[in-house]
């Protein structure tokens, strides 16, 4: 049994329009998808100059694409901390008055060992070690 010319031209037309919805679709699709785009792997980075960093003070450090904060307590140790906060992602600050670690976005503190103390944040920030060679600050991954 063949196709008559009305059944032919159906599957014609049915095909075509399968063809021109999928040259539709497909590139808003990949459009939503992004890419996998490989992520430099950091283990350390230089945050500057110990001579230069001031105490009882802090500075925001790039650490591939994450934040960390660095500070420098009264007695002049350093610690660092990830930059953000546990509980909503925002980026925590250094309070030189309350000597302690802020996020303004819903007043969350932790103290200067990366502890919640108080707030909405649900655990304490993830730490980083700081090590002081010829007078740079390297601050790398805890193994």
């Amino acid at each position: 049994m063949g196709l008559n010319r009305r059944d032919f031209g159906n599957v014609l037309l049915g095909g075509g329009l399968l063809a021109w919805l999928g040259s539709v679709l497909y590139p808003m699709l990949s459009f939503l998808k992004p890419p996998k785009v490989a992520e430099a792997n950091v283990n350390s980075v230089k945050a500057g100059l110990a001579s230069e960093f001031p105490n009882n003070s802090a500075e925001i450090v790039k650490f591939g694409r994450k934040p960390v904060i660095l500070v420098r307590t009264e007695t002049g140790e350093l610690r660092a901390f990830s930059a953000t906060c546990t509980h909503l992602e925002c980026i925590v600050q250094y309070r030189g008055d309350l000597k302690q670690i802020w996020c303004a976005c819903h007043n969350g503190l932790y103290d200067l060992k990366g502890r919640n103390v108080s707030g909405p944040p649900p655990k304490p920030l993830a730490e980083y070690a700081v090590n002081v060679v010829d007078d740079e600050i390297m601050v790398s991954k805890i193994s």
